[in-house]
């Protein structure tokens, strides 16, 4: 009895240890863990399958009988039609047992094929396949689901997969009674087979297909909760830019109002300038742009506040030419801009400044907007990054994008202006546009 449980045992660890390793490729995971897949991509999920289990098969062949506990084929051709179907199933199944048809273990094919097609049925009757990925291969739990949960078609068809493998290990065990040495099983390697060796074997067995479909799962679930975690991402950065662009074009709209009647034609050019801002905008989706585009932007923008304020606004910056195809976050500069011009530069009778200055220093890059307007009281400074649209929001998607990785301070004195100061690591072009 010992040894027969000790390399239950490894193939146990075996088939655990296989499905770990091999789910780890990202181009594995998108093959295993798809839903629904084409014919084309059913092929290939059955090309993996046979090329993993046909080369534990024939690893069994060919150290017989060192490795015995290896031979997973049976479990690998049920594995392949649950999740990719009949054609599948059917396919590694036959491709899975060629290492044994070479070893004259020639009903090891049609077995394999039948299990495959069997695979291909749990799939097809499963009501959602979410319940392939459920299903435990211990009695107990699936008999409490159906009974004391009253998942009555969930628990039914987890007894009916958990039947199906066994039925499939009972299939191999008549065939090598009535055909001895014609399909391989590990009974063979026991001089006298008790009872008790049948019932590790097919508890093994239930084992062998269940540890792959927790492990696959497992990966699976993760993957789901990225995805999930990305498109929350996504939907709070798109949140926080309606926030912007409506405050912007509110803005922007009460300027041009103020022009209509005292000069038609500078509003006309307003626009414009507008109209093509908003273009622009429109045609934007990605959460990052080159920082020269951000500052064509700021141009374009301050061109229509220069028509509202006249000689009173003034911009300058001092831009490193190596800072200019560096990425950043969409619209970072403009409310920043904004609340300059809001806040600091519009209730001053003789107007100001607004200054704008980039570096790249050790890979990252660092921002500085300053205006020499009225300043911010101290106490309203405090409470600057938590409130208002412009910084607050600013701020907000720093460090959804960022985390900790990234620094925005605010200096101000009543009378003497803002400087807002923004420092945020190096991005490579192609990251910031997969993000």
């Amino acid at each position: 009895m010992e040894p027969l449980l000790l390399t239950l045992l490894v193939k146990l660890g075996v088939v655990a240890s296989l499905a770990s390793i091999l789910v780890r490729p990202n181009a594995v995971q998108r093959m295993l863990l798809r839903e629904n897949r084409t014919l084309n991509q059913r092929l290939k999920l059955a090309l993996w399958f046979s090329a993993v289990f046909a080369t534990v098969v024939a690893a069994r062949v060919l150290t017989k009988p060192s490795y015995t506990a290896v031979d997973l084929g049976l479990e690998g051709s049920l594995l392949a039609g649950v999740l990719g179907g009949y054609v599948t199933g059917l396919l590694a199944g036959v491709l899975i047992s060629v290492p044994a048809m070479f070893a004259h273990e020639s009903l090891t094919m049609p077995l394999f094929a039948v299990v495959g097609v069997l695979g291909g049925l749990l799939r097809d009757v499963a009501i959602d396949t979410e319940d392939i990925w459920r299903f435990s291969p211990f009695f107990d739990w699936n008999l409490y689901r159906l009974f004391k949960r009253r998942e009555y078609r969930r628990g039914g068809f987890h007894l009916f997969f958990l039947f199906v493998i066994l039925a499939s290990e009972f299939l191999r065990q008549a065939l090598n009674h009535f055909f001895p040495r014609k399909v391989f099983t590990l009974v063979d390697t026991v001089a006298h087979p008790h009872v008790l060796h049948y019932v590790v074997l097919y508890a093994t067995t239930l084992f062998a297909v269940g540890l792959p479909l927790k492990i696959w799962n497992s990966t699976r679930n993760e993957n789901k909760l990225e995805e999930q975690q990305r498109l929350l991402i996504e939907a709070r950065l798109e949140a926080l830019a309606s926030q912007i662009n409506p405050h912007f074009l509110f803005n922007t709209l009460n300027s041009v109002s103020s022009l209509i009647r005292t000069d038609p034609h500078q509003a006309r050019l307003m626009v414009l300038k507008l109209s093509r801002i908003l273009r622009r905008l429109l045609r934007k989706h990605e959460n990052y742009s080159a920082l020269r585009d951000e500052l064509d932007f700021i141009e374009d923008y301050l061109s229509i506040e220069v028509a509202r304020f006249g000689d009173k606004l003034h911009f300058e910056k001092d831009v490193d030419a190596q800072s200019l195809d560096m990425m950043v976050p969409s619209m970072l500069l403009q409310p920043l801009v904004e609340n300059c011009i809001k806040h600091g530069l519009s209730s001053k009778i003789e107007g100001g400044t607004i200054r704008l200055r980039t570096r790249r220093l050790e890979g990252r890059l660092h921002l500085v907007v300053e205006d020499d307007g009225v300043g911010i009281p101290e106490a309203k400074l405090a409470k600057l990054l938590e409130k208002g649209i412009g910084v607050s929001n600013v701020n907000e998607r720093l460090k959804v994008l960022f985390g900790a990785d990234y620094r925005m301070w605010i200096d101000s004195s009543p009378g003497k202006g803002t400087r807002i100061e923004i420092e945020v690591p190096e991005l490579q072009t192609e990251w910031a546009a997969v993000s």
